[in-house]
């Protein structure tokens, strides 16, 4: 995840639209990277690589980078995710991941479902998130990277909360708010990698 935005206050200015938000270098190797595979495999020929290459380097904000890959690849393949609609997921799974923007309130709804929210490499509209949780018979997993705080006055009635994100002073904070019925709600930290007794 990239540098965190500031803690947004009641005198701040309203944050920008996800599609408004600056883009980096990293987001404009993600989408040259879906570029260079749509001339290997014919779906842009090599004119219109060029000027979507022109355009992709021109390009300031996620928005504009979104429009040069839309019409390549499905919504949930998409090198970047500026879509801020409700996460819903009725007897299955459903997974958020990858560079996505998580805008400063939304949605999750898991009903007899299982509802990962990967925001390892997600970018912040803002630095206090409120997410709305709806949980029934399901359970929603939150993933994180160091330096987020997590705060859970969800209401949880015969469910469970389970914060195992340590707690950190500064940085943003993402709080859950909603309910959870006979399920469950946890929020992690990714798994640090072993160190092989083989490497020195």
């Amino acid at each position: 995840m990239d540098s965190f935005p500031p803690p947004v206050t009641r005198n701040s200015a309203r944050p920008p639209r996800p599609g408004d938000l600056r883009a980096g270098d990293a987001d404009r190797d993600r989408v040259a990277a879906v570029l260079s595979d749509a001339l290997a495999d014919g779906r842009l020929d090599h004119d219109e690589h060029e000027e979507r290459i022109q355009a992709l380097y021109q390009a300031r904000t996620l928005g504009e980078l979104t429009a040069l890959t839309a019409d390549l690849l499905p919504p949930e393949a998409q090198p970047l995710r500026t879509d801020d609609g409700p996460v819903m997921a009725f007897f299955g799974s459903q997974e958020r991941s990858g560079r996505w923007v998580v805008p400063t309130r939304f949605s999750a709804t898991a009903i007899c479902a299982n509802v990962t929210l990967d925001l390892r490499e997600a970018l912040l509209q803002s630095g206090h998130v409120t997410l709305q949780v709806t949980v029934m018979a399901a359970t929603l997993t939150l993933i994180v990277p160091e330096g987020v705080r997590i705060e859970m006055p969800a209401s949880a009635i015969m469910g469970g909360k389970k914060n195992q994100v340590p707690p950190s002073p500064d940085g943003p904070v993402i709080e859950i708010t909603g309910l959870v019925t006979l399920g469950s709600i946890v929020a992690k930290s990714p798994k640090r990698p072993r160190r092989s007794w083989f490497r020195r």
